[in-house]
């Protein structure tokens, strides 16, 4: 039977029994230890886990476990993927806050959690200092209190929860499509939609590292492989100002996939500016980033405005030049 303690100081040793023969390694730790097998990954890929006294790393994830094979992981290291460092030094701007949670106007180019122990620099740690009870609610570890995301250049409105109960009631809504989302997005071209045109696409993801989603015409149900799933998005455009070199346009999406907007408007033939996934090189080089701003974000009570972040303000003073 496989035993797991802490048989020597700052390390957890597992002696693996009859029951785990044949586990992956990684899935196995992920068990025993109780975390995500992407954390387990960090660990591996930290030189943190030894087995039968040697060292193992990421490589080694889909090694199958061995009858009384003895594995080895720093305890500091566990701990360290588990919790996010607090940066009282990093600015945070507060846009409005509830009982249990709090919008945040996230500025592009910053992640909004740490995707490994020791990162620093993301949303999350500035909220940590702050709000230091944050840490383990929701899905817990680098991910505390997250209830959505943002791409790392997208700005604007983001919610975080800091109780478990408001944790599970904001994700919960945002599943079931419950949450009023807007979006502002300076696109290529001149698109001249009738306001609140409503469009449905399918979406699949291409590639995960450097993620880039393509869509399909006629959505599935996404019942396919699981690498060539497609799913349904939903959301409704509106042109608020059209210029002779590209549209100030609303979006306001009703599912949340990845890049969804993005990806649909290059589809329609109108790339976010700035986007160097989805524009061709001169639409990239319009702007510093790509120029799509969550400008508010609402669920019953938990509401929050983000205004127009400088970069986005000057280049929408460039299109009406």
């Amino acid at each position: 039977m496989t035993s797991v303690e802490d048989q020597a100081v700052g390390v957890v040793q597992i002696t693996v029994g009859a029951e785990a023969v044949g586990t992956r390694l990684d899935r196995f730790l992920a068990q025993r230890l109780e975390r995500s097998r992407r954390r387990i990954r960090e660990l591996l890929a930290a030189g943190s886990v030894r087995l039968d006294g040697r060292n193992v790393g990421l490589a080694d994830k889909g090694l199958e476990v061995a009858e009384g094979g003895l594995i080895e992981v720093s305890e500091a290291a566990i701990q360290a993927a588990d919790h996010v460092l607090p940066q009282p030094e990093q600015s945070l701007r507060v846009l409005a806050e509830g009982e249990g949670w709090l919008a945040i106007d996230k500025s592009p180019g910053t992640a909004v959690h740490p995707l490994r122990g020791g990162e620093t620099g993301t949303v999350l740690n500035a909220v940590v200092a702050r709000h230091p009870e944050i840490q383990g609610v929701g899905e817990g570890g680098l991910r505390s209190g997250v209830v959505h995301r943002l791409d790392v250049d997208t700005s604007g409105a983001l919610l975080l929860a800091t109780t478990a109960m408001r944790w599970e009631e904001l994700r919960s809504a945002f599943a079931r499509h419950r949450v009023g989302k807007i979006y502002r997005a300076l696109v290529h071209g001149r698109l001249d939609w009738e306001p609140g045109a409503r469009l449905e696409v399918g979406l699949r993801v291409q590639q995960h590292r450097n993620a880039r989603v393509v869509v399909s015409e006629v959505p599935s149900d996404g019942d396919g492989d699981e690498g060539q799933k497609e799913w349904r998005a939903t959301q409704t455009l509106t042109a608020l100002e059209t210029f002779a070199a590209g549209t100030l346009v609303e979006v306001r999406p009703e599912t949340g996939f990845l890049h969804q907007i993005r990806a649909t408007l290059a589809h329609l033939g109108h790339p976010v500016l700035g986007d160097a996934t989805y524009g061709s090189p001169e639409v990239a080089a319009y702007a510093p980033r790509h120029m799509l701003h969550a400008a508010a974000v609402e669920f019953g009570r938990v509401r929050a405005e983000s205004p127009d972040p400088a970069d986005f303000a000057e280049v929408l003073e460039r299109l009406r030049g």
